[in-house]
């Protein structure tokens, strides 16, 4: 067994074989350890997001390919009125409600000679 004498301490090799290092990082190394670990997170929810988007826009318009009847709105006309003779049967909140979603209004209000998309009557 060999061993070294150091001021009157004597070390074997065993010793040094159990001693063990602390890893430790420097701020920009913890930055690049998160960053590197919270990539994939990242990717996978901008994927996600984007994916679901098509999806949504898909949903919102009826499908893909999907063709839609226009009114022009003349003077006097309201969403109400427009959603009775879109459909008859069906509650015109409703209808209005997907006017106003279909054609992305902020509000209820129409202006003559606006173009709108009607949806589907069930």
């Amino acid at each position: 067994m060999s061993a070294v004498m150091a001021n009157g301490a004597e070390f074997t090799a065993n010793d040094f074989a159990g001693a063990r290092t602390r890893l430790r990082l420097t701020r920009r190394g913890r930055v690049v350890f998160t960053t590197l670990g919270a990539l994939p997170l990242v990717i996978w929810a901008a994927l996600s997001v984007l994916g679901a988007g098509v999806a949504a826009a898909d949903d919102a318009v009826g499908g893909p390919g999907a063709s839609f009847d226009y009114v022009t709105v003349g003077a006097g006309d309201t969403l109400w009125e427009i959603a009775e003779a879109t459909d008859p049967g069906a509650d015109p909140r409703v209808v209005i409600d997907d006017i106003i979603r279909l054609n992305g209004l902020d509000s209820s209000v129409v202006e003559p000679g606006q173009r709108l998309a009607l949806p589907a009557a069930n």
